[in-house]
C-alpha cells in the first residue's frame, strides 16, 4: 500500500513518555504503519531524545530516524540533570502544565509546511494532555492504551463510578466486574486503592477516562483472543481496538527487518552463550525489570530458593542507582561466588532472546504487561511476583483467564518465603500441572501469531485505523 506515489503524504504524530516500555510499544505500531504507507513522527522529550541517542546499544538510529521514524523532540521545562524520577509526582504535575504548549509549538514548526498534512496524533494514557494539544490544533487524537485491556475495563469503571470499589471504611470488599474475573483486593492496580501514594497518575486516569469523547480512536497493546470478555465488555461504554502484540517481530516468526525498538541499557550477550550451554527447558529466569529494587529479605528468599531449586538460573540483577543502606537490590554476600556453576547473574538480558531460547522453562517476573506479552509470545509459563500499577491485575490474568502460571503468596509481613518460592517453581517445572502450563502457555504462543499475521484480528484492527485516517484526511 503505497500512499505516497502521487498522493498527499499522510502524517501521523505519535508522542509518549521517554520510558523504554512506554517507546517501544509506539515505535512498534508506528513501524506497522509505516509499512502501510504512512509517514509516521515520534516525539518524546528533550532529556528522553539525550537518552535515546546516547545509549550504546542504539545503532539503527541516524539522522534522528528509527526504523523509517522520524524522531523529535520538545522541552519538559527540567534540566538534563534533574532527578525525574524520585521526584515523579512533581514532574508529572508539572508537565501536564508544560506539556500541551510544547506539543502545539512542536507541531507548528514542524508541520506548518502544506504538503505535510497531520491527520492523526498517538498518544498513550501517561501523557494525556497530549490530547488537549490535538484539539487545539484541530488534529484528531488517537490513545494507545499499553497495559491490559482488562485494566482499561477496571480503570473506566472506577473513574465514572459505575461500579463500587475498596474504600477507607471497606479495603477489602471483593469486585464483580463484566467480563473480567471475581477480583479482590490484591487483584486491583494501586491507583484505584485507597492506599495508592502517588497523586499525579490517578489525576491524569481520572481526567483522561471522564473525557474519553476527546479520543476519536482507543487501541490496545493486546489482542481479541487474549482479553475477548473484557474487550466486548466495553464495547457498548467505549470501545477499545487491539493491535497487538506490539512485540520484537523475532517472537512473532516475522521478518527481523521489521523491527522497530530501542535498548536503554546494554544488554549482557555472554547471558545467550551460557544457555547454549544448558539443558532443554531446564533454566529459571528472572528479572523484575528495570524500576523495581527489592528488599534485602527478598533478595535472600530469592537467591536460596534458586539454590535450593537445583535448576541453571539467569537472573537478572539491576545495579542500584545509589547504594543503600539496608542492602535493598544487592545480592546477598557470596552469593554468586556459591552458584557459579548453576547459574548466572547479568545487569540486564536481551530478554527476547533469552525468552525464546530452547533452554527457558520457566520465567519469574514482576508482571510488567510488555514483559508478559513477549512470555506469552514466546510461550513460556510464569512464576508472578506483582508490585504496583497493573502488575496485581496482570497477575491476576495469568492465573485465572490465561492459566499460564502462578502468582507467589506473601508470608503474614507481606514478604515472599524462600519456601513459597521454591513450591511454585516445583509446581511449574515437575509436578503434574506443569504440562496444563506448558499446554496454555503454546496455545496463546499460536494464538498471538494469528492475531498479527495477514488477516488476523489485529492486522485487520490497523488496517481499519489506517483507512479510517486515510479517509478522513
Amino acid at each position: 500500500m503505497a500512499l505516497k506515489e502521487g498522493k498527499e503524504e499522510i502524517h501521523v504524530l505519535m508522542v509518549t513518555l521517554p520510558a523504554q516500555g512506554h517507546i517501544n510499544p509506539m515505535l512498534r505500531l508506528g513501524k506497522r504503519l509505516v509499512d502501510k504507507g504512512l509517514d509516521v513522527t515520534l516525539a518524546t522529550t528533550q532529556f528522553g531524545g539525550h537518552r535515546m541517542l546516547k545509549a550504546s546499544t542504539i545503532s539503527t538510529i541516524t539522522d534522528t530516524f528509527i526504523s523509517g521514524i522520524r524522531l523529535l523532540f520538545f522541552p519538559d521545562g527540567f534540566s538534563l540533570d534533574y532527578d525525574r524520577h524520585t521526584n515523579l509526582d512533581h514532574y508529572m504535575e508539572s508537565l501536564a502544565k508544560t506539556g500541551p504548549a510544547n506539543v502545539s509549538n512542536l507541531i507548528q514548526e514542524y508541520y506548518h509546511d502544506t504538503r505535510k498534512k497531520l491527520s492523526c496524533i498517538i498518544s498513550n494514557p501517561f501523557v494525556s494532555w497530549v490530547v488537549d494539544a490535538a484539539l487545539e490544533n484541530k488534529i484528531p487524537c488517537a490513545m494507545l492504551w499499553i497495559q491490559p485491556c482488562s485494566l482499561y475495563a477496571i480503570y473506566y469503571r472506577f473513574y465514572n463510578k459505575l461500579n463500587p470499589f475498596p474504600t477507607l471504611t471497606n479495603p477489602d470488599m471483593r469486585i464483580e466486574l463484566p467480563g473480567l474475573p471475581l477480583l479482590h483486593t490484591e487483584d486491583l492496580p494501586s491507583f484505584v486503592l485507597p492506599s495508592n501514594p502517588f497523586g499525579s497518575f490517578p489525576r491524569l486516569l481520572s481526567d483522561m477516562f471522564q473525557n474519553m469523547k476527546r479520543y476519536k480512536w482507543v487501541l490496545a497493546n493486546s489482542f481479541f483472543e487474549l482479553e475477548k470478555e473484557a474487550i466486548d465488555s466495553m464495547a457498548e461504554l467505549c470501545p477499545i481496538r487491539p493491535i497487538g502484540p506490539l512485540v520484537p517481530p523475532s517472537l512473532l516468526g516475522e521478518d527481523q527487518s521489521l523491527y522497530a525498538g530501542i535498548e536503554l541499557w546494554k544488554p549482557d550477550e555472554t547471558s545467550l552463550e551460557w544457555l547454549k550451554n544448558q539443558p532443554t527447558a531446564s533454566v529459571i529466569y528472572v528479572s523484575f525489570g528495570s524500576l523495581a529494587v527489592l528488599s534485602a529479605k527478598l533478595m535472600e528468599a530469592i537467591a536460596t530458593a534458586l539454590k535450593n531449586a537445583n535448576h541453571p538460573f539467569l537472573w537478572v540483577v539491576k545495579p542500584p542507582e545509589l547504594p543503600s543502606a539496608d542492602g535493598a537490590g544487592e545480592l546477598p554476600l557470596g552469593f554468586e561466588e556459591e552458584t557459579k556453576n548453576q547459574g548466572l547473574i547479568v545487569p540486564w538480558s536481551p530478554q527476547t532472546k533469552v525468552l525464546t531460547h530452547p533452554s527457558i522453562a520457566c520465567f519469574i517476573t514482576h508482571c510488567g504487561w510488555n514483559s508478559l506479552l513477549e512470555t506469552f509470545v514466546a510461550g513460556v509459563p510464569v512464576i508472578a511476583y506483582p508490585q504496583w500499577s497493573d502488575q496485581p491485575t496482570n497477575a491476576k490474568l495469568i492465573v485465572d483467564v490465561l492459566k499460564v502460571g502462578l502468582r507467589l503468596k506473601p508470608g503474614p509481613e507481606g514478604v515472599i518465603s524462600n519456601e513459597e518460592l521454591e513450591k511454585c517453581i516445583k509446581q511449574i517445572l515437575s509436578w503434574p500441572e506443569s504440562e496444563e502450563f506448558k499446554k496454555n502457555a503454546a496455545k496463546w504462543k499460536q494464538a498471538a501469531r494469528e492475531a498479527v499475521a495477514c488477516g488476523g484480528s489485529s492486522d485487520r484492527n490497523i488496517q481499519l485505523f489506517v483507512d479510517e485516517i486515510v479517509g478522513s484526511s
